[in-house]
């Protein structure tokens, strides 16, 4: 009879292998459900004023406690330093994070409404529009 102890390196391969795909089902599923026009450039250029507008968002006690908590939750994963995708990868670092925000935004304006985005939205009309595509609003 084999026991567990004789063979714990097949059960660590066996879990490390099922956590390395349910991260790639995790990468795979980001990337199919970027916004079409998603641009990461474009997205990690308009970061800080991004940031902001969460914060702006978050603080909002307009908004509805749920939006909120989604609000805080995305920027505690920003400022986190472990990322679905290592940032120190050349553009992919970065994308996860960028299609991340993107989601949330789409999010966040379906339950809050465009109005929210506008009212807080601290950069410049060019930003804002830019904002406004990534959230799937029109310009």
């Amino acid at each position: 009879m084999v026991t567990v102890r004789e063979h714990w390196w097949t059960i660590a391969l066996g879990v490390v292998g099922g956590l390395v795909l349910l991260w790639g089902a995790l990468i795979a599923a980001l990337w199919l459900g970027r916004p079409d026009d998603l641009s990461v450039k474009d997205a990690l250029r308009l970061l800080p004023d991004l940031v902001r507008l969460l914060k702006r968002l978050a603080a909002d006690k307009t908004l509805p406690r749920g939006i909120r908590v989604r609000l805080w939750l995305l920027l505690a994963y920003l400022a986190l330093p472990i990322d679905l995708v290592p940032d120190f990868l050349p553009v992919i670092g970065y994308a996860d994070d960028a299609v991340v925000v993107a989601l949330a935004l789409r999010s966040v304006t379906k339950a809050a409404g465009p109005e929210a985005l506008d009212r807080h939205w601290p950069g410049t009309p060019e930003g804002l529009r830019a904002v406004r595509r990534l959230a799937g609003l029109p310009a």
